[in-house]
């Protein structure tokens, strides 16, 4: 909603109206909420997958590149996952980033075999205790899968709160992030939390987004508070976006396998294959193959890929050198994928 834009004027308060607002909100979701395949189960398995994979991805690229039905065909059940190696768990995840999320999960889903005999846990505080299952997660699985009243706040349903309560803090602070699940805890529905909270959710993402939100036609208008909803939430500024160079090899021998440089422990990308990194004065001498672009969090790359001869190479610690038709079975960084396959339709 453009700022200056009139917005309806709150008539009621969501705390002091609370089964009105709930079932306003759960009304409203009932007609109108888009079908995802977690909605059409209560498999908390299932719903965890979705969860771990929605965070800080986009619903479009979750389901419209395969990447869930993908990963729960391979993996149906916890204990599907706690068998697989970590490198085809790190394949099977290709694409979606943030990688530490799969072995977060592949973490979880051993645990749930190897402490719960591979049926996931009922019980709140036993889904929290899984590896990598923060407060949000747990919360979310419980109500979703159990229909258990248990709050929850994500990025979406953060900036509803701080619109319908026109809160002035910040949120990314410890007290802010305090009050948003203070209303989270007071609001959740006690009949139905897996259709409030889902509610909710849709909600941030349909009509309360962050640059355009639909006041007009948000049916929980007559319980917000807040003048320019396009202020809220307020955080700290943004990180500015650090620029960085990359240089690598393009290298095959003379039975024409590639080399490939694993990522160490520690590292963003852990585990997984990429074309050789090496310093931009190694590079200055040979011929550039390709020149592309990507962003990971805050910083903007810039990846230059240079073709070498083997002759010219010194293979440093922790490269190999990989068959051409292993490669396609190896867990690699989008950006690397995308650059070798331009390459070698060259």
């Amino acid at each position: 909603m453009p700022s200056g834009t009139n917005k309806p004027t709150a008539k009621k308060h969501p705390l002091e109206n609370q089964r009105v607002f709930q079932n306003t909100l759960t009304k409203w979701f009932e007609a109108e909420a888009k079908d995802y395949p977690w909605r059409n189960t209560t498999d908390p398995w299932a719903i965890l997958v979705s969860e771990i994979m929605l965070q800080q991805t986009q619903v479009t690229t979750v389901l419209g590149k395969g990447h869930y039905t993908r990963f729960m065909a391979l993996y149906p059940t916890p204990a599907d996952m706690a068998e697989a190696t970590e490198q085809e768990i790190l394949k099977a995840w290709e694409g979606l980033g943030y990688y530490r999320r799969a072995k977060n999960l592949h973490a979880a889903a051993k645990a749930i075999t190897r402490d719960h005999r591979g049926i996931f846990p009922r019980k709140y505080e036993e889904i929290r205790a899984l590896p990598g299952i923060g407060q949000y997660t747990a919360g979310a699985v419980a109500s979703f899968a159990y229909n258990e009243s248990q709050p929850i706040v994500d990025a979406n349903v953060a900036r509803v709160f701080s619109r319908l309560f026109n809160l002035q803090d910040r949120i990314d602070t410890t007290a802010g992030n305090k009050q948003l699940w203070k209303w989270a805890t007071e609001l959740v529905s006690k009949q139905n939390p897996r259709a409030y909270n889902s509610a909710l959710m849709e909600l941030g993402q349909r009509q309360c987004s962050l640059k355009s939100p639909d006041c007009n036609t948000c049916p929980v208008n007559n319980f917000c508070h807040c003048i320019e909803p396009t202020t809220l939430p307020i955080k700290k500024s943004a990180i500015k976006v650090t620029r960085v160079d990359e240089f690598a090899l393009f290298a095959q021998d003379s039975h024409g396998r590639l080399l490939l440089q694993q990522v160490q422990k520690g590292e963003r990308r852990e585990g997984m294959w990429m074309l050789p990194r090496r310093e931009h004065a190694a590079t200055l001498d040979l011929p550039l193959s390709l020149k592309t672009t990507y962003s990971i969090t805050r910083y903007h790359v810039t990846l230059r890929i240079y073709s070498s001869h083997t002759q010219d190479i010194n293979a440093a610690e922790h490269e190999a050198w990989h068959r051409m038709e292993n490669i396609e079975d190896l867990p690699m960084p989008s950006p690397d994928r995308r650059a070798l396959e331009s390459i070698l339709e060259e």
